[in-house]
């Protein structure tokens, strides 16, 4: 294809998606303004039917069901089709109650699947400098060269495939740029002036933030020995100048699929396909977020596959893995569009259902239930595998914790087992104990992150946030101790230099004088210190033993993680004060 024509079919295509996005804005605005009418037709019609209020929505499910697919708004256009299906001449022998609580139920689910659109649409349109590449639907790369010639080029270009491109032109502002801001991928020549390219592998490769963000090189060099030594260092690529931007384009786009694979995986569980534990950690935090604003009711089930073990022990753990798969991908195709499905561990999922009620909720699993009764799961070359499973639901109520909800849901399991197994039982409500009574949040435990630097804090809270903690920042030491005094923090992570009061002094104050007598009468807080690899004797000084544990900085995300879990309770082991 000529350049000319490329130009122009670029144009044609970027024309299309203007287009496509202008609309997408302007139906789903008045989506938004006609919901509320939707929902209150629905409740006048149960008291008073008329025609003129059929046809009314009739025709708004209709229009619905056809314009959202144009904008790629699938979800919206499956749920008008099932609404239209429901109004589209309903018969006088129709049970009317029946039919106007299923339309409140795809109502409540079409809220839901406006209100995602919504947030994705918002997301697109805010400043993409003030927010994750990856919640924006389009890649954000760093180019790092001072050639103004060729970074104008680059950047040109890559904007026309439609990345998000930044630029510098030395070495010490692209530092500075990735320290403030998410990016997907760096594009980095080596040889630069005042300092050259090599700089920034020790500053990608000393932080744990960074240290795997993918980085191509260019060179004008040949040298095998530099592309030895970048590799060694840790560039995933090496593109010697000069260069077809159409070679750059590829690798930087089967790159950046890889990655995209990668982080797809991190959500997903390998074997079945369902959604992992961490993602279910982060859409339930969504949900209750949601409900605080829009209120309606949100049920989990916890089931577990009966007899499980026996599978295992006469037929193998192939068996028993093809009858997890199999009973994962009932699940998803049996359930409604809004209920999530996600692996809990071994023989255990969890579904959640959003604008649910109980008894709700126990008719679409016992459904289930009963299709999993008389459908084999899985086959073989060698037969036919059926199962069972007992499950436990529970309905969210305010005054619940998160784990102590999930542990309703667990104990309903459990009676369903005791019964006999291949059934399902509703909670009985948990006595809550005090510490829970007073948070009356979503939040089960508290967490309160001291340090002066905003990067720390915000690195910390983005990689803490899914561990269902309430938390709480402040940024010098006399602020530290105030929270610690009036609020019931758990875990306080500490940096040792802090302004106006050092950690050293606050823990004396706060233990009562002294750090290995503390007052009872406090809460048992225990605090994770954090400072630079020189401070780590004063830090082993100022710590209960056993108790309280330390880390140097730059420090390793996924230990803290650990760490954080040991002292909530929720992983077992011990703390050695390292």
């Amino acid at each position: 294809m000529a350049p000319h024509e490329e130009l122009r079919m670029q144009e044609k295509l970027n024309r299309q998606s203007r287009l496509i996005k202008e609309g997408r804005r302007k139906f789903l605005k008045a989506l938004g303004e006609e919901l509320p009418e939707l929902q209150l037709m629905v409740e006048k019609l149960e008291s008073n039917p008329s025609k003129e209020a059929i046809q009314y929505l009739y025709e708004k499910f209709h229009t619905m069901k056809g314009s959202a697919p144009i904008f790629e708004l699938n979800g919206i256009g499956q749920l008008a089709e099932q609404l239209l299906e429901r109004w589209d001449m309903p018969q006088p022998s129709a049970d009317k109650h029946q039919l106007i609580e299923e339309t409140k139920q795809l109502l409540a689910a079409l809220v839901i699947e406006y209100e995602q659109c919504s947030k994705q649409w918002d997301m697109q349109e805010a400043d993409v400098l003030d927010m994750p590449a990856a919640s924006i639907g389009r890649s954000r790369l760093l180019v790092i060269d001072d050639d103004d010639v060729l970074r104008a080029y680059l950047k040109r270009r890559l904007e026309a495939d439609g990345y998000t491109v930044m630029e510098a032109a030395d070495v010490d502002t692209g530092k500075k740029m990735i320290r403030e801001y998410s990016f997907d991928l760096i594009i980095l020549d080596l040889i630069m002036s005042p300092r050259s390219g090599y700089e920034l592998f020790e500053f990608l490769k000393d932080d744990p933030t960074f240290k795997w963000l993918p980085l191509i090189v260019l060179s004008g060099s040949s040298n095998i020995n530099d592309k030895v030594q970048c590799f060694y260092l840790g560039a995933d690529d090496f593109v010697t100048k000069p260069f077809h931007y159409e070679e750059l384009s590829a690798r930087l786009y089967s790159m950046l699929e890889r990655n995209k694979y990668f982080e797809q995986m991190a959500f997903r569980d390998p074997l079945t396909g369902a959604y992992n534990r961490r993602f279910l950690e982060q859409y339930i935090r969504t949900e209750l977020q949601r409900i605080v604003r829009y209120p309606s009711p949100l049920i989990v089930c916890l089931l577990d596959i009966d007899h499980f073990k026996q599978i295992n022990d006469s037929f193998g753990h192939a068996a028993g893995d093809l009858v997890l798969q199999g009973l994962a991908n009932l699940l998803q195709n049996h359930l409604r569009i809004t209920d999530l499905v996600a692996r809990f561990g071994g023989e255990e999922f969890i579904v959640v259902m959003p604008a649910t009620t109980l008894q709700e909720g126990m008719k679409v699993i016992q459904n289930v239930l009963e299709r999993v009764r008389t459908t084999a799961v899985a086959r073989d070359e060698k037969q036919d595998y059926f199962v069972t499973f007992s499950a436990g639901i529970a309905e969210w109520h305010s005054d619940l914790s998160i784990p102590k909800w999930l542990q309703e849901a667990d104990e309903a399991m459990y009676s369903s087992k005791l019964k006999g197994r291949n059934q399902i039982s509703a909670a009985v409500p948990i006595p809550l104990d005090d510490e829970t009574a007073l948070s009356n949040s979503v939040y089960g435990k508290q967490l309160l992150i001291a340090d002066d630097d905003p990067f720390v804090r915000s690195l910390l809270v983005r990689n803490l946030e899914h561990l269902f903690v309430r938390i709480w920042q402040v940024t010098d030491g006399e602020e530290a101790l105030r929270t610690l005094e009036t609020e019931r923090i758990d875990v306080c992570i500490l940096d040792v230099e802090l302004p106006k009061l050092s950690a050293e002094t606050l823990l004396q104050q706060w233990r009562g004088g002294g750090h290995q007598t503390a007052d009872e009468s406090k809460p048992d807080t225990r605090f994770i210190l954090m400072s630079a690899k020189h401070k780590k004797a004063k830090m082993k000084r100022i710590i209960h033993p056993g108790k309280d544990a330390s880390m140097s900085k730059p420090f390793a995300i996924v230990e803290l993680e650990v760490i954080v879990n040991q002292m909530l309770g929720r992983l077992p082991g011990t703390l050695d004060g390292k």
